[in-house]
């Protein structure tokens, strides 16, 4: 291993790579590249037209110069594969029949077993394409589906395209044109009215091709009534040359409906994550994003709730962690349209190191949300002197009858705080774990049992060598 990551590959236990040769590899970004996407994937010519004109969109947009510096990503865009298509005939019905060499890294990841204790449904990609999609039989004869997107288009046109990029276009933003161009891999999931989806779906989105770029479509319809949790969960080998994610996330909750996507990314310090997400939540129904970020070289993602029923609710809870050579830019927006809408964010960020920090949201209240409410508390914890931190809040409040609040706060890792449970009997390093345990408590006390377990290790991990 070079000598360059060896010093993350001590705390990185996802960093390892599989020998496994893809079917199909392409590299830089042109229309020939998004042409063979789509016919790689038996699409519809409207698909293709869609896709095209995406990337007509990518090009005319400016790189984003409001946050982290995309400078150097900007320079090697051309030297990215969009599509690595691994050795598979397509989403396996059955564990035994994905390819022994990709089964193997999803069982050193846990995600059979997951499925087999407390998962719903379980699909899991691998570098471009779903290796495996499943749900349990019950909920499928209740009409739920959960399926890899490309049979979401495959098998349910209509809907599809009723809903896809709806919420999202591809002028939205410079990386939503680029996944819209390119897209490959992701989630369709459809909930009929009334039906209830007691335990999580999963999805698990692993990279294993060096300089690759993934750019999963993840689209769900929670319709009248109904309820579901979805989870995502991502990771990746060590190179020493960087990997790009794109990915986009498009939730429709409609009356009265209940849904909650729980993320929890835990890329390697090589990896741009630039990432668009966004929910419209219909009269009555109610939307949490719970978004965990621990890695990647750059983060941009902030997930958003457009209110646009009487009534309709949305939390956002997120934690951050910026080690050194990181810049985390991260937050959350609420778009208030109609009367009694209500919301909350709440984001706790970590910097240690020289790593960096930034909370970056919006609240919006249309002339027309009469009552609305909004709560924002965002958090800041420095490890370090070295540590970073930024807050960057915008309100936009058109509405006289409007409840709004903001606080903030940024504290450091106390000496007397370690002292004292010292005095009581923990090692140093254990303290200062127990401190940041604490500081996130309020998200992480959201997630279920197995993932808040699994989140503190990686915090565990994350503050090693801390302090001492």
């Amino acid at each position: 291993m070079p000598e360059d990551l060896k010093h993350i590959a001590d705390d990185y236990r996802w960093g390892f790579r599989d020998e496994v040769e893809p079917e199909l590899a392409l590299k830089g970004l042109t229309p020939e590249t998004v042409r063979k996407i789509s016919e790689a994937k038996g699409e519809p010519a409207w698909m293709t037209e869609f896709r095209l004109k995406a990337l007509e969109a990518f090009f005319k947009m400016p790189m984003p110069k409001w946050g982290p510096d995309l400078s150097a990503l900007e320079q090697k865009l051309d030297d990215f594969y969009y599509y690595v298509k691994p050795p598979s005939r397509g989403p396996a019905e059955s564990w035994e029949e994905v390819p022994e060499e990709i089964k193997k890294t999803y069982e050193r990841l846990g995600i059979p077993e997951a499925e087999r204790k407390v998962l719903a449904g379980v699909g899991a990609q691998y570098d471009s394409e779903v290796v495996y999609h499943k749900i349990k039989e019950e909920l499928e004869k209740k009409g739920v589906v959960f399926v890899s997107i490309e049979e979401g288009l495959k098998e349910y046109e209509e809907l599809f395209k009723k809903y896809f990029a709806k919420i999202v276009p591809p002028t939205d933003n410079k990386f939503a044109a680029l996944n819209s161009a390119v897209w490959s891999g992701g989630s369709f999931v459809y909930v009929p009215p009334g039906v209830e989806v007691e335990v999580p779906l999963q999805a698990y989105f692993r990279v294993n091709t060096a300089g690759f770029g993934q750019f999963e479509r993840t689209l769900i319809i929670v319709d009248e009534g109904a309820k579901v949790h979805y989870i995502e969960g991502c990771t990746a080998p060590l190179y020493t040359t960087e990997a790009l994610h794109t990915g986009v996330i498009e939730i429709y909750v409609h009356k009265n409906a209940h849904s909650r996507y729980t993320t929890i990314q835990n890329w390697p310090t090589n990896m741009y994550n630039l990432v668009t997400q966004r929910a419209i939540v219909e009269e009555g129904g109610y939307h949490m994003w719970l978004d965990g970020n621990l890695g990647s070289k750059v983060t941009m993602k902030y997930p958003s709730s457009i209110l646009k029923g009487r009534g309709a609710r949305s939390e956002v809870l997120s934690i951050a962690f910026a080690k050194t050579g990181q810049h985390l830019d991260t937050g959350a927006k609420l778009i208030h349209l109609a009367e009694d809408t209500s919301g909350q964010i709440v984001s706790k960020s970590i910097s240690k190191g020289e790593g960096r920090s930034s909370y970056r949201g919006l609240v919006k209240v249309s002339k027309n949300a009469n009552r609305a409410r909004a709560n924002v508390e965002c958090d800041a914890l420095l490890i370090d002197p070295e540590s970073k931190t930024d807050t960057y809040p915008y309100m936009e409040i058109n509405n006289e009858t409007a409840q709004i609040g903001h606080e903030a706060t940024v504290s450091r890792l106390a000496d007397d705080q370690i002292f004292y449970l010292q005095t009581r009997g923990l090692p140093e390093d254990e303290a200062a774990a127990l401190i940041v345990r604490g500081f996130i408590e309020p998200v992480a006390k959201e997630l279920p049992l197995e993932f808040a377990v699994e989140l503190n290790r990686l915090i565990e991990l994350e503050m090693e060598g801390s302090v001492g």
